[in-house]
């Protein structure tokens, strides 16, 4: 006989998108995994809210097809869990942490809850090594640091995909060392999925890969655990087993129309552009699942990518994400347009955690300065290309038409690169010095003179 824990119930209250609602409950608890059975149908789902002996349910492939009168709901009793080992290294999952590789099951050394444990920030230890990505816009400018989460703020058509999978192959702990690359996709198009799968078997990085795939024509409310079943792995694999851990998630805009969807169905109130109020929150409860801990070996460090709808910064999606993440990596459609790989937007980029990840004894002595007077070089060169928009070329002074020389090699020598080049962090510090020389030593103000003869006498 079933434990109350386990108790089925026959016929359910209401059906509306994914949502299935069953009254007369008792000892259901948020997030609890559901069973649901009818027939030949068999899926899974979860407890969204519990109000009295009254559940709410989403299940994770739909509700199409369920009778509502004679359909059976179980529940476990238990949240929903993830079989974790070093096993999962190498593997492809599907969007809810089964295998589909062909591979028979992951044997795991023990069951993880897939909404994991929220780490007490007193545990947590300041990230200050960086990760050097062969990417000059990023190692130089937006340097990424060990244990940080720095997404990518994108658009359509512009290749987010490729700088992610040119991070995944050429970053590098040391020569000694590589990340375990976690690489969680959400609602992506299958030649999207074959593309990352194509270029990681390229860079050798199948062989340290942890995969989860919810495609498009997967169900939609199943990205919603997609990306915890990823970071519960990363959990594991960093905080148990001692291992530095890349994520890679993409892409977190099909995730928060999965959670609006969801919040539609079950009649909430909506905030701003239609999506749940807790979109914020429940934002963190990913981002957050990222660091390191004082006392162990491992780290995650994350990079989340998302498309901005129509270019827009300020929609709710980024601008939330901005306010949890240390930083983000703008790309530019202008840029994009001019040819420019990788287009980042450098005046809307930003790595909060940089400025103690380097300099000397991390990269080299002149960075943190050099790093400055490019950002503010280039800066000049927005506004002086504006007022030669108005006024014209020819009469600019001889000092803008240095910025405008100095702009044209900033994007040309030192932002673009081929989309397989990695550049060492002494590579990217000189063509910042060699584009920087365009310039009268008047204008490179952030510099001191012993830098600049030091440059010069080389």
């Amino acid at each position: 006989m079933d434990s109350i824990y386990h108790k089925r119930h026959i016929g359910a209250q209401e059906l509306t998108g994914p949502i299935l609602i069953v009254e007369g409950v008792e000892n259901v608890g948020f997030g609890e995994l559901v069973l649901i059975e009818q027939g030949d149908i068999n899926r899974l789902g979860r407890v969204l809210e519990v109000a009295g002996n009254r559940a709410v349910c989403q299940v994770f492939a739909g509700t199409s097809g369920i009778d509502r009168e004679k359909v059976r709901i179980r529940f476990t009793g238990s949240p929903m869990t993830l079989p974790v080992s070093e096993e999962m290294i190498g593997r492809v999952f599907d969007g809810l942490g089964r295998p589909i590789d062909g591979c028979g099951e992951v044997i795991g050394e023990e069951e993880r809850d897939v909404n994991g444990n929220p780490l007490n920030p007193d545990a947590r230890e300041y990230p200050r090594e960086n990760i050097l990505t062969g990417i000059s816009a990023i190692d130089g400018l937006t340097t990424l640091i060990r244990g940080q989460k720095l997404p990518i703020f994108s658009g359509a058509g512009l290749p987010h995909n490729e700088i992610a999978a040119q991070v995944v192959n050429q970053a590098r702990i040391s020569k000694e060392e590589d990340f375990i690359i976690i690489f969680a996709a959400m609602g992506i198009k299958a030649d999207d999925a074959d593309f990352f799968m194509r270029r990681f078997e390229e860079g050798g990085a199948l062989s340290r890969l942890v995969t989860f795939i919810n495609l498009a024509d997967s169900p939609s409310v199943e990205r919603l655990i997609t990306p915890r079943c990823a970071l519960t792995a990363a959990e594991y694999l960093a905080f148990d087993k001692g291992n530095h851990v890349l994520v890679i998630m993409t892409d977190l805009t099909n995730y928060c129309e999965a959670l609006r969807e969801v919040a539609s169905a079950m009649g909430e109130v909506p905030s701003r552009k239609g999506y749940p109020g807790y979109l914020y929150s429940d934002l963190a409860t990913l981002y957050e699942r990222t660091g390191r801990v004082k006392g162990r070996e491992g780290s995650i460090t994350q990079i989340p990518i998302l498309t901005m709808p129509n270019d827009d910064i300020t929609h709710p999606i980024p601008d939330l994400t901005g306010y949890i993440t240390e930083g983000q990596i703008v790309l530019s459609r202008e840029l994009y347009q001019k040819g420019i790989y990788p287009p980042i937007d450098i005046m809307s980029s930003l790595s909060r955690l940089m400025k103690d990840g380097i300099g000397e004894g991390r990269t080299r002595k002149d960075h943190p300065d050099l790093y400055s007077q490019l950002y503010a070089s280039y800066s000049r060169v927005q506004r002086v290309r504006s007022l030669a928009s108005i006024i014209g070329e020819d009469e600019l002074s001889e000092v803008d038409r240095n910025y405008l020389k100095f702009g044209k090699d900033f994007e040309g020598k030192f932002l673009n690169q081929d989309k397989t080049e990695s550049r060492s962090i002494e590579e990217t510090l000189n063509r910042g010095w060699e584009v920087l020389m365009n310039l009268p030593e008047s204008e490179l103000v952030r510099l001191s003179k012993e830098e600049i003869e030091e440059y010069r006498s080389k």
